[in-house]
Order: structure tokens, then sequence, then C-alpha cells
């Protein structure tokens, strides 16, 4: 890329609302803060598969042999 073409991508960039990135003394890395509108849980309280656990799947005609065999690292 050339210089102008960089330096219009970073003035086209710096017009977005970015994540808050804080140094924090006596550490080796800079510590982020949450991004505007995220929130801080793993996984958001509206989000309708939480919670909800796999169904029973269909066993195949090995199953039994693939449980049954350890392999040799273990």
């Amino acid at each position: 890329m050339s210089g102008v073409a960089e330096d219009a991508e970073a003035s086209a960039h710096a017009d977005e609302v970015r994540q808050p990135i804080v140094r924090m003394p006596g550490a080796r890395r800079a510590r982020l803060l949450a991004a505007p509108g995220t929130s801080a849980e793993p996984a958001p309280a509206d989000d309708p598969s939480r919670g909800e656990t796999a169904g029973p799947v269909a066993s195949g005609p090995n199953d039994a042999q693939l449980l049954r065999d350890v392999p040799p690292h273990y």
C-alpha cells in the first residue's frame, strides 16, 4: 500500500468507536476494557441456545468397539 492509501484507511478507522486499551503499571501486557455494546458474560443472558443440552444420538454399529479401544499413548 502507498502512504496515501494507509492514511486514508487510518482516518476512516479513526471515526469508529474502538475498544479502550489501558496500560497497567508493572504489567507486561495492556488491559482491554469491554468494547462498547458488549457484556462481560461469556454467553449473553438473552441467548436462547444457552443451557440446552444435546439430544440423544443414535448409536452406530461400531460404537461399543470404539468405546473399548484405547489409544496406545493412554
